[in-house]
């Protein structure tokens, strides 16, 4: 077997490995290796931030996983893509922008997390952008990745707005500033009319350092050990398997699901369950692969009686014309995400902050993304904030290429039913406000047939999808079932340290790209030994 040797092999070059990257090898005596199982990042749906529709609509840039059959949602099987790209989720998304909330990191500071507290990870997230509508204390304007607030022209967005406030809800001018409560506009990683994924703000600009190597299409196939201590990493690139060394640490930032399964094909886990499947153990870590949270999404969708939603751009003529557009002058629907607005707010008045999350999507998409319906409309994108369901990712088998098995337990509580069916009566509430009487027609999901809890539940049950947001597989704590610790070292091994999201204890309140680059932007610090940042 061919051996390589550096100082760091990072294996995901997804948002995490793509910072941890630029990062390491900012030293030019580091030998750094990023190993992407996926390909690169150059085609131009990429970029333009309106690629995002046949982004989801072909799904080329995805891993195809689903979920285990979810029991509290009829037993249905969930479509899950995973980023099969340079960039990872961060070159397919829709590019919201969204740290959370401030008591998300502060809840992890309190449960033994120290140095975690939003306090002291707020300057990772001012460190990490250039966020074009200001700087203050909360944004940075100097940082790699591009921030720029959505424009909230369009007609729908302009209502949304209206509409809260007709409701009783305040208007905020920053959903990542000072307070999280109430109807605003989305803040997107789009810079200059592009994406700015963490590929092209991390990676691009460093790919010729000479002591950075990228291998795309390289699958990792198991961590090596010498005794406690990791070595390196076997992956398959091109039919053939190569050693790639770690004089000084292997990193894994797979994700939320496939750091959880190479730590257990590489016999770091649940030692009964790496029985089952005859897979050496190297250290018992009962909570590899347990813990996993991810939002749910329930929608309620609304015909337009206005022209006015993304299907226009569907007709060939008014694409042509887009794409020209783009192209010349960086700008027009292909500039555009279709996501501009957004609010947070509560199930019940009492509560201290929202623990709700909806946002406004102007076309009416279906099937996650890969179907549009052929009539205008819009509709209310709604999630838990902070769920309570916890799943788990197992193995289905010691073979490194069959998908694990990822049950993510979906809205397995009381609470999570009540707040995500209290979602969907709020989200009526507000569309039935008179800012939306100029473009409202027939309530086409859940339906005006569908009014009392029972009902509503069934219909979250039956249509109910997941939002992509996995996280906590391999979570930071000192318990029994932490698997890292608070510098992101795996516990009770050496030179093995997890960046991803996987190390979060709980899932925060919004979408979880860019707490991931803040996770990254502190590993660097940690593992490179440098202090805080102020």
């Amino acid at each position: 077997m061919e051996s390589l040797d550096f100082d760091f092999v990072i294996v995901g070059g997804g948002v995490a490995g793509c910072i941890l990257a630029n990062r390491l090898s900012a030293d030019p005596q580091c030998r750094v290796l990023l190993l992407e199982a996926g390909g690169k990042d150059t085609s131009a749906l990429i970029a333009a931030p309106g690629g995002l529709l046949p982004i989801m609509m072909s799904g080329a840039f995805a891993w195809p996983y689903v979920s285990a059959p979810q029991r509290h949602l009829d037993d249905r099987v969930l479509y899950l893509p995973r980023g099969k790209v340079l960039g990872g989720g961060s070159s397919i998304n829709g590019m919201v922008y969204d740290r959370g909330f401030h008591s998300d990191y502060d809840r992890w500071a309190q449960a033994g997390n120290r140095g975690w507290s939003f306090a002291e990870v707020l300057p990772y997230f001012r460190k990490l952008e250039s966020f074009s509508a200001a700087q203050n204390e909360w944004h940075g304007n100097n940082g790699p990745i591009r921030v720029t607030r959505a424009a909230q022209e369009h007609p729908f967005a302009q209502a949304f707005l209206k509409a809260g406030a007709q409701a009783g809800y305040p208007l905020t001018d920053d959903l990542n500033g000072e307070t999280r409560d109430g109807f605003g506009a989305v803040d997107l990683t789009v810079g200059n009319g592009r994406r700015a994924s963490a590929s092209s703000a991390y990676l691009r600009p460093v790919r010729k350092r000479p002591n950075l190597t990228v291998l795309t299409r390289a699958h990792s196939r198991q961590v090596m050990f010498d005794g406690t201590r990791a070595t390196g990493i076997v992956f398959r690139q091109a039919g053939a398997e190569m050693l790639a060394k770690a004089a000084r640490e292997v990193i894994l930032s797979a994700g939320t699901i496939n750091t959880p399964q190479l730590l257990m094909l590489s016999g770091v886990g649940p030692a009964a369950h790496l029985a089952e499947h005859g897979i050496a153990l190297v250290h018992d870590l009962p909570g590899v692969g347990q813990g996993l949270q991810d939002h749910l999404a329930a929608h309620v969708k609304f015909r337009s009686t206005k022209p006015w939603s993304m299907l226009r751009f569907l007709n060939p003529l008014r694409g042509a014309l887009a794409m020209a557009q783009y192209l010349v002058f960086r700008s027009g629907p292909l500039a555009d995400p279709g996501m501009s607005v957004a609010c947070m707010v509560r199930s019940d008045p009492a509560l201290d902050e929202p623990d709700i999350k909806m946002l406004l999507v102007s076309a009416l998409f279906g099937q996650n993304g890969r179907k549009m319906a052929p009539m205008h409309g819009f509709y209310a994108h709604i999630n838990v904030a902070r769920p309570q369901s916890r799943g788990s990712v197992t193995l289905a088998s010691a073979d490194p290429d069959a998908p694990p098995v990822i049950d993510q337990n979906y809205n397995a509580t009381d609470n999570d039913r009540r707040v995500m069916r209290e979602g969907v009566r709020i989200a009526r509430r507000i569309f039935a406000q008179s800012a939306f009487d100029e473009m409202r027609g027939e309530e086409l999901a859940p339906g005006t047939h569908v009014q009392s809890d029972d009902e509503i539940d069934a219909y979250i049950r039956a249509h109910a999808e997941a939002d992509y947001h996995s996280t906590s597989t391999a979570r930071m704590g000192s318990d029994p079932m932490a698997v890292v610790d608070n510098a992101l070292r795996v516990h009770g091994l050496k030179s093995l340290r997890v960046v991803d999201a996987s190390i979060m204890p709980h899932l925060p309140g919004g979408n979880t790209a860019i707490p991931v680059a803040m996770i990254a932007e502190k590993a660097a610090d940690l593992i490179l030994a440098k202090g805080p940042r102020s």
